[in-house]
């Protein structure tokens, strides 16, 4: 099947169980699919754009009620969807981040986070995780008290996962928070692994930002994302341009600088609408989800010589496993290297492992039913005893 130019037409939810790491979380509903055809074209959503000619006043679609509505599932004040969660975090760290400034990030952050600091022109300060990979509220004072040391000032912001892209692992971000806010560092929760997979609200976690993967964990089109904000935080990240030509006197209304004007549009913005009602329903059953991957974990495990890296029991669907004393002994002596182990995985009709990672690797299994969570475990010893790896009754 081709879409045309040579395109392959790609059916890897179709054909296969997807557990990429990445992946996941971002697989679109029927209901997103019908979005990116009736709204494909680039200024779809502006049909029926008036003033203020703002995106997120937008009517018809409800891209307004969109808004509002999100602000709400979050805990927050104010919501604007954006092109992924990396422009949530320029967004505030142009913000609030001066040349030279100190912000707090951690060991465990994205890079996209550390971009942000560095476009604003801010110095990244890491706070060290424990030996079990999490970021502590102790850990987090002591690095502030370093910070205050060596700059004179405490950290202009902070940026705090959520949930971990290396281990997947849950910290503490209400704990940790606390503790910002006592030295009076505005925190930013990243939650692109968390919103739209399990209950997120900001005002619990007491966070002054929360940032979202629309393509991550929303069930949108890429890219798209969301950054909500507390009232207080709205009204300087969401502020409006106060800019003047200097010959027309032209002035842009309520345009907002961060977001440069509008952010998303056309399919990627009604795609993630589209999917918000499906999206909303499932975080109430993240129960299932963990209970899914424990299945997967058990049989994991149950292969000699096989580790989970991430926190254990799992809080979170995307896990990190070290294989060096299972598969990969496999892949010092087959023909195909390390490629075997995706290769077989692949004709089990599941895809998503790295081809030749067969040492330290990551895997999701969020979205997948029962019975795939049992057919993936069965897989996992399958190819361990095809290749006459001793597993655990």
């Amino acid at each position: 099947m081709k879409c045309g130019n040579g395109i392959e037409a790609r059916q890897v939810n179709e054909l296969f169980i997807n557990i990429d790491p990445i992946q996941a979380g971002g697989r679109l509903t029927g209901d997103a699919i019908k979005a990116i055809i009736a709204y494909g074209d680039g200024y779809s959503v502006c049909d029926n754009c008036r003033k203020p000619n703002r995106l997120d006043c937008i009517s018809k679609p409800p891209i307004a009620e969109f808004h509002r509505d999100v602000a709400a599932w979050l805990g927050m004040d104010a919501a604007r969807m954006m092109p992924g969660a990396r422009r949530g975090f320029q967004a505030v760290a142009h913000t609030y981040v001066e040349k030279g400034d100190p912000v707090l990030l951690t060991s465990l952050s994205h890079y996209t986070e550390f971009l942000a600091v560095e476009e604003a022109g801010g110095v990244a300060c890491e706070i060290p995780v424990d030996e079990q990979h999490i970021v502590t509220p102790d850990a987090t004072a002591a690095k502030i008290d370093e910070v205050k040391q060596k700059f004179g000032k405490a950290p202009v912001l902070a940026f705090i996962d959520h949930v971990d892209y290396q281990y997947g692992n849950l910290h503490d971000v209400a704990a940790i928070a606390k503790v910002a806010h006592g030295y009076d560092v505005p925190v930013l929760c990243n939650g692109a692994y968390t919103v739209g997979t399990m209950p997120v609200d900001g005002k619990a976690l007491g966070v002054d930002f929360v940032v979202g993967s629309g393509h991550k964990s929303m069930a949108a089109p890429a890219p798209s994302g969301v950054l909500a904000t507390t009232a207080e935080r709205a009204t300087e990240v969401f502020r409006t341009t106060s800019i003047e030509g200097d010959v027309t006197k032209r002035r842009f209304g309520l345009k907002e600088p961060e977001l440069m004007g509008c952010t998303l549009m056309g399919a990627t913005l009604v795609g993630m609408m589209a999917s918000f009602p499906h999206v909303k329903e499932r975080v109430k059953h993240f129960d299932r989800e963990l209970e899914n991957n424990r299945i997967v974990m058990e049989a994991l495990l149950s292969i000699e010589g096989t580790k989970v890296l991430s926190e254990y029991p799992r809080k979170h669907t995307l896990t990190r496993v070290d294989t060096t004393g299972s598969f990969d002994r496999v892949a010092g002596t087959h023909k195909k290297k390390g490629f075997f182990f995706s290769s077989a995985l692949s004709e089990k009709g599941i895809f998503g492992i790295i081809p030749g990672a067969t040492r330290v690797w990551k895997f999701n299994t969020y979205g997948m039913t029962a019975k795939q969570a049992r057919y993936l475990a069965d897989a996992f010893v399958a190819v361990a005893r095809e290749n006459e790896l001793p597993v655990l009754p």
